[in-house]
């Protein structure tokens, strides 16, 4: 463990290097690192109130090439959706399919939470509408939602990285948890939900049996046996009714 203030303020005076934009001669960058330091350590010792005490440096350490592996698949996801979304723009039937996706996360820390949102909410053609703390749901709407899977998969691959980033008690190979959004927003968009949506849910099965069984039976009783029963004995009282009075009337007669 390790007091984490003075974490924050070399992380700050490396910050202002590339705020400063200073030229890569060694003379420089120390003075400009010093600087850093006179401005940062003050700041991060003012606001230590915000953020826990202590960190634990072999943890933080171990944490950079996730964190490397986080910014790599952000950065190909960013190509691609600047990409896609000028195609949509650009293309005369404007191929567009808006809806909002709900995504049960794994990921519990607030830190974690809000890293994915906002990567979500930085790349073209999603944005985080809302998180729900109860279900620890995101919502987020997506300029094409038609294929579903391709906007969770990018997502679920940064919350693989961010288990490990942030040392969440899950696993990036565990399944999300499957929790319904609000009405109106639509199942949770995980891949394998989508799955066993496809493969549990059964519509076509029960529709074959509804279709083929129930139907056709009550169609069949009621056509075959309750009608044509009821219509030929009607049929059969209203003529003996008839003949009858027919013979009553020639009787008279």
């Amino acid at each position: 463990m390790t007091r984490r203030w003075p974490t924050i303020g070399v992380a700050l005076a490396v910050l202002w290097l590339f705020v400063r934009g200073v030229s890569p001669e060694p003379a420089t960058v120390a003075g400009e690192f010093l600087l850093g330091l006179l401005v940062g350590l003050p700041i991060a010792y003012a606001t230590r109130g915000f953020y826990t005490t202590d960190v634990r440096l072999r943890r933080a350490v171990g944490a950079v090439p996730w964190v490397l592996r986080y910014l790599a698949v952000f950065l190909v996801e960013l190509i691609i959706a600047n990409v896609e979304v000028a195609y949509r723009v650009l293309a005369p039937s404007m191929p567009i399919d808006p809806d909002v996706v709900a995504i049960p996360l794994r990921v519990e820390t607030d830190a974690a939470i809000a890293t994915i949102a906002n990567s979500i909410t930085l790349t073209p053609g999603t944005l985080t509408m809302d998180h729900e703390p109860a279900t620890n749901t995101l919502y987020v709407h997506a300029i094409a939602a038609s294929d579903r899977r391709a906007v969770v998969g990018p997502i679920r691959r940064l919350e693989d990285y961010a288990l490990r980033i942030f040392d969440e008690p899950a696993d990036p190979g565990d399944r999300p948890p499957g929790r319904s959004g609000p009405t109106g927003v639509g199942p949770p968009d995980d891949t394998a939900d989508d799955h066993s949506a496809g493969n549990d849910g059964a519509d076509p099965e029960r529709g074959d049996s509804a279709g083929n069984d129930a139907h056709p039976e009550r169609n069949a009783s009621v056509g075959e046996d309750a009608n044509p029963e009821h219509d030929a004995s009607a049929g059969d009282d209203d003529s003996e009714g008839h003949r009858d009075g027919t013979g009553g009337h020639a009787d008279g007669e």
